[in-house]
């Protein structure tokens, strides 16, 4: 608590302010392009049922790739190549995009083939094409689960964009590596702490997000407003002897 409430630690470009922002560009960077990358791809493979095996191989092969080791190995294989600080954010950038991938791409598979298959059918009877039916009927059925993909995308990026400061990048990293560099334990746990923030607030932003555009039919939520009153009831037949 010492070293985040000294003024000293929130000026500056080495600052915690500017170390936030580091941290966060290189976040929603990463996200930004993994959500291009995995939800067009999963919307194919959910509606066309074609590259499935890249959702049970591929995608958990991308869980397992140890981050540390992959961001040397790009950074010794891209950054001769890029002389500039370039050389370093991409392999960052390329290290983070492929952890956040696999949630986006199998939540996105999982949300389309979980729609209804009595709503497609029911849609199609009616006329509507397939890239109607994909935008009125499966991505809006399926928008929980792809939000729940880069929800979960997005807190794996935080916690581990801290392996950017390993190659002499900024975030919140720095306070990390800097600290144990000099053995100075508060300035890591205030490392720890800030990420930790970090993510449980974009967690609840998300969380606030998707229950303010999912439908509440999809959620089961109930509507704050009162239903309507019900019709006076009809006068009860006369009973005849």
């Amino acid at each position: 608590m010492t070293y985040l409430f000294d003024p000293a630690h929130w000026t500056g470009a080495d600052g915690i302010p500017s170390l936030i922002g580091e941290h966060l560009l290189y976040s929603l960077t990463a996200l930004a392009i993994a959500a291009i990358i995995a939800v067009p791809l999963g919307v194919y493979i959910g509606v066309t049922g074609k590259g499935v095996f890249m959702i049970a191989g591929l995608a958990n092969a991308l869980r397992a790739l140890p981050s540390v080791g992959l961001l040397i190995l790009l950074v010794l294989l891209i950054s001769p190549a890029f002389p500039s600080k370039m050389g370093y954010i991409l392999p960052s950038l390329i290290v983070l995009v492929l952890l956040a991938v696999p949630p986006i791409l199998t939540n996105t598979y999982a949300g389309i083939r979980a729609v209804d298959a009595a709503a497609v059918d029911a849609a199609k009877g009616m006329g509507f094409r397939t890239m109607k039916i994909l935008t009125d009927i499966q991505l809006p059925c399926s928008l929980p689960l792809v939000l729940s993909g880069v929800r979960s995308a997005l807190l794996q990026i935080i916690s581990t964009a801290t392996i950017a400061a390993y190659i002499s990048l900024g975030g919140l990293g720095r306070l990390l590596i800097d600290g144990k560099a000099q053995n100075d334990y508060g300035q890591m746990v205030a490392g720890a702490v800030l990420v930790a923030l970090m993510a449980l607030f974009f967690d609840q932003l998300l969380a606030f997000i998707t229950r303010r555009i999912v439908s509440p039919g999809l959620t089961r939520r109930t509507l704050k407003t009162a239903p309507p009153a019900l019709a006076a009831e009809a006068p009860a037949a006369p009973v005849t002897a």
